[in-house]
């Protein structure tokens, strides 16, 4: 499920590709082996991230009640640790916003799988971040993910 994310990700949203043809997309996407289950959920993940974002732009999220997180059991059963342990790494070098945290939070929970390994977290993270237009952060957790021995994350 999560290698759909991944590819609609990379062959769709963060490139040129047009996305306004869904029925296209997803024949395409069933062409390329995906099953139609997975393409809806695929297609339902990006637009609730998209509507959430749409909140935080719009100034419909009060981040004032967002500085300080107390994770759930489930929460920390499916992120764990160490993607939690990144998560606030990311919100104290500033890169995350409390409420972008909660979105991350929020697609990472809603992801089809029993846990979200950290290579997947910062998966949905670059993914949050390119959405946002925030390329420079964007970057950063690109490099972390495919280059971790660089030390970025401490």
């Amino acid at each position: 499920m999560f290698d759909l994310l991944v590819y609609v990700f990379e062959n769709y949203l963060s490139s040129q590709h047009n996305v306004s043809d869904l029925s296209k997309m997803t024949t395409e996407l069933e062409e390329a082996g995906f099953e139609y289950k997975e393409i809806e959920f695929a297609i339902d993940w990006f637009a609730t991230l998209k509507v959430l974002s749409e909140k935080i732009n719009d100034k419909k999220i009060n981040e004032s009640g967002l500085k300080s997180r107390i994770y759930s059991k489930r929460e920390y059963e499916k992120i764990n640790n160490e993607g939690i342990g990144f998560l606030i790494f990311l919100e104290k070098a500033t890169i995350l916003s409390p409420a972008e945290r909660e979105i991350i939070i929020d697609r990472a929970m809603a992801v089809d799988q029993a846990d979200v390994n950290l290579d997947e977290l910062k998966w949905i993270v670059m993914m949050t971040l390119w959405h946002f237009g925030r390329e420079n952060e964007y970057l950063f957790v690109e490099d972390a993910l495919f280059n971790p021995k660089n030390g970025a994350v401490h």
